[in-house]
């Protein structure tokens, strides 16, 4: 069972034929009768005992007809695809073409992986912004460390200041009854950060640790609980403790006990310089990347299938789904109380996923142009980085990621690198109102000036890092009819 031919239908399309040997189909029709005779009824038999011609007479000659090609079509689709060299990007669109006495006869119309046309892919130019650190980011993350090394003070001999840690249970009542949402139990509230709404911190000002009293505070206007917005409510305070947080002074004892080789504040300072430089370095190389990719692009063009788009936009919404599952929340969650919804968020991925594709088809067409295979030892190397970075034996590795896609995966970043590394960066344009400085001053003119025009901006949308955006675009899954598809993504998942 193979095609007997492949033919073009357009571009990066394809339509290959799969032909099904009549004694091959007459076993998959007779299999499929043993599969599902038990489940049709037929007048004079029981359940599971009519002969097959019986069935096919009353439900008609087609009735197995279905469940016979679904259960051979992934084998036959997959030798054809193998057999016709095609790098195919879609599922397939399977039509029946003939089922006679010489068997049964299918068409698989598929998306090829276009090839890119890259005009240049190397000096390419990119703007490479120079890195500053100001004293204001070294005093600022000095300030966090020292924040973080502070420690928290029991407060006996005063009553609570702005910027204490009163730990309260406040209980609310509207017109005289709680309401929900409204009582909480040794609540930790930074007196004077506005976490509760306006006055209620402020009315805590004032007490002393172990006192009992109510405040009065009126929600705003536009409160999300509707039945609380604009009202005057009451709550009842358990004023348990009061807490001061003491930040260390920034001095040469705190050098020395926060770092192992440090004696002074200036030694310090320019430590933390340093590391700052280097992760605002590290941030420039990656925004420098991915221009010299967006530059890249430019100089590609290909004609890429929706298919492959639509894919990868799958692909960022399972992330994006992950991610937030992973801080405790969900798609679901996110479209109730945002009102969005999942084809707003497609299309919102659709122009970076896009960009990747993009991308993606120009680094292949660079790795074909020069010839980029990587070694037996390159494939070694890159089992032995995954091995350790997940910790596992590089013998299971081996066995759960094949070579193949090893290989794919080292050849995208060595022409990757080519294409960076022969990239020439250019100093950033100059800002508008950097510019604007450097024209020469108009001379006066006595006539009245029209009032400027002015075009709101919309705000870039927010870019991936380099090493993320250009992530290799997967293969399309191997496509079939509706239960051939659900049997072998269910084989799959067993895998």
């Amino acid at each position: 069972m193979a095609n007997e031919n492949v033919k073009a239908i357009g571009t990066n399309r394809s339509e290959l034929t799969l032909k099904i040997e009549k004694p091959a189909f007459d076993a998959a029709v007779m299999a499929a009768y043993k599969k599902n005779a038990g489940k049709l009824n037929v007048p004079g038999f029981r359940r599971g005992k009519a002969p097959k011609a019986v069935i096919e007479k009353m439900y008609g000659a087609s009735v197995f007809y279905e469940d016979a090609i679904d259960s051979v079509l992934p084998e036959l689709y997959e030798n054809a695809v193998k057999e016709s060299g095609l790098d195919v990007v879609s599922r397939p669109e399977i039509d029946i073409v003939s089922i006679d006495e010489n068997g049964a006869v299918l068409t698989a119309k598929v998306y090829t992986r276009p090839v890119a046309q890259v005009k240049e892919y190397k000096g390419l130019k990119a703007e490479k912004h120079p890195v500053e650190v100001t004293d204001k980011e070294v005093d600022d993350e000095i300030f966090h460390e020292r924040k973080h090394n502070a420690r928290m003070l029991t407060v006996t001999d005063r009553a609570a200041e702005a910027g204490d840690i009163a730990v309260i249970d406040f209980t609310g009542y509207l017109d005289g009854k709680k309401f929900e949402g409204g009582e909480a139990k040794n609540h930790n509230l930074v007196l004077g950060s506005g976490q509760f709404i306006p006055g209620f911190e402020e009315q805590i000002v004032g007490h002393n640790a172990g006192e009992k009293f109510d405040i009065t505070v009126t929600f705003p206007e536009e409160y999300g609980e509707k039945s609380l917005a604009g009202k005057e409510t009451v709550f009842s305070i358990v004023l348990h403790e009061l807490k001061r947080e003491e930040i260390p002074a920034l001095d040469d004892d705190f050098v020395k006990e926060v770092s192992e080789d440090l004696n002074t504040v200036d030694e310090y300072k320019a430590q933390i310089k340093a590391k700052i430089t280097e992760r605002k370095e590290a941030a420039e190389q990656r925004e420098y990347e991915k221009r010299v990719m967006d530059a890249l692009a430019e100089n590609t063009e290909v004609e890429i299938p929706d298919c492959m788009i639509d894919d990868e936009v799958e692909n960022d919404l399972r992330d994006y789904d992950y991610r937030l599952r992973s801080q405790g929340g969900s798609l679901e969650m996110l479209f109730k109380y945002t009102g969005q919804n999942e084809e707003g968020l497609k299309k919102m991925f659709r122009p970076d996923a896009e960009r990747r594709v993009k991308i993606r088809l120009a680094i292949d067409a660079v790795a074909k142009a020069e010839s980029i295979a990587p070694a037996a030892e390159d494939i070694e190397e890159e089992y032995k980085k995954i091995a350790e970075a997940y910790k596992m034996e590089l013998d299971d590795v081996k066995a759960r990621i094949p070579e193949e896609s090893i290989r794919e995966d080292v050849t995208y970043r060595k022409a990757s690198e080519l294409v960076i590394d022969s990239a020439v960066p250019t100093a950033p344009a100059p800002k508008a109102e950097e510019a604007a400085e450097e024209k020469p001053k108009a001379k006066k003119s006595s006539k009245p000036k029209a009032a400027p025009k002015t075009k709101e901006t919309p705000a870039e949308d927010a870019e991936q890092p380099a090493e993320d955006a250009e992530k290799p675009v997967k293969k399309a899954a191997r496509p079939r009819t509706k239960k051939a598809v659900e049997k072998t993504e269910e084989n799959a998942d067993k895998q």
